[in-house]
């Protein structure tokens, strides 16, 4: 009943902000007024809470949330079945799993397809599910190595004006992949995978001339690739390998008119066998809740600004 409830009911308390519905505990049972539809939707959140609790999966706040919104779009989903599907466990112990619906579909296309691409905005898990699946990979014997590739492209900021040589300049770029790898493995065991060249993480620069063979290799930040860095990348794949592209295309830093090579290869290869296609939304961010309502603030802000401009 904690668990379901929440400390000092909080998730009961969110459940009726989601829910034209008032809750209450009596005992060991939760107690439901309002009009007959609500009730029964707030029912069925419940017990799915109730649930992802006895089956000893985490709930929290974010739970419910996703919980609320997936029986909504598609009532009668079991989400143990979403939120129990196991993906890796950490070095902390920690098992990385989906977070909804769109999470489950990314996890499935990795695992059936050869190649790919997921786009959405920051915080939905593009990134960090591909890598755990990659490591899963390698854990298991299924690839000999993981490689992660990110475009080298400024933010505002000249590479030049940063100290050290290339290695060192373009290290900045790559810590996110190098944080989660820590995340994923512990410390000391990424680092030992690092140096005896099991996982590579490089700028998308060094894949030119290359071919990958027995690889899970996964390039993220791919909005800021050229058209040719995406067809340079794609073509390093050699037998028994696998793709993943991630990228939000609503933060190209490219220069001014410079086509996304994301873009481009979203809508030249969409339906190319043996490609999978995985897109995310504002509502599937798995971050701090803030960080949905800001995505959803700069998505709502440009279409004010595009919608003036096809007017003008």
């Amino acid at each position: 009943m904690l668990k379901v409830a929440g400390p000092g009911n909080e998730h009961l308390r969110l459940i009726e902000r989601e829910i034209e519905v008032s809750a209450g505990v009596r005992g060991h049972k939760v107690q439901l007024q309002g009009e007959k539809a609500a009730v029964e939707r707030a029912a069925a959140i419940l017990e799915e809470l109730s649930s992802l609790a006895a089956s000893g999966l985490d709930v929290g706040p974010a739970e419910v949330k996703q919980v609320a919104r997936v029986l909504s779009e598609q009532p009668g989903t079991r989400m143990e079945e979403v939120f129990g599907e196991v993906v890796l466990v950490t070095a902390r112990r920690r098992v990385i799993s989906p977070k909804g619906l769109a999470q489950k579909q990314y996890i499935e296309a990795l695992r059936t397809h050869d190649v790919v691409f997921s786009i959405g905005p920051a915080g939905t898990g593009k990134t960090y599910l591909a890598m755990a699946h990659a490591i899963s990979q390698l854990l298991s014997r299924r690839v000999k190595r993981i490689v992660l590739a990110r475009p080298a492209v400024e933010a505002g900021e000249r590479l030049g004006f940063l100290p050290g040589d290339l290695i060192e300049k373009v290290n900045p770029y790559l810590r996110p992949l190098y944080d989660a790898l820590d995340d994923m493995l512990g410390l000391e065991r990424g680092h030992v995978m690092l140096e005896h060249g099991q996982i590579e993480v490089a700028p998308l620069a060094f894949m030119r001339g290359r071919t990958l063979n027995d690889s899970f290799v996964i390039l993220d930040e791919a909005q800021n690739t050229t058209e040719e860095q995406m067809k340079m990348f794609l073509t390093r794949l050699g037998y028994d390998s696998r793709a993943v592209v991630t990228g939000d295309v609503t933060q190209v830093d490219l220069p001014n008119g410079v086509h996304s090579g994301l873009l481009d290869a979203w809508e030249l290869l969409y339906d190319l066998p043996g490609m999978a296609f995985c897109k995310f939304t504002d509502a599937d961010v798995v971050r701090h809740p803030l960080v949905q309502r800001i995505v959803r603030a700069y998505e709502e802000r440009d279409a004010r600004r595009a919608a003036r401009k096809n007017h003008d």
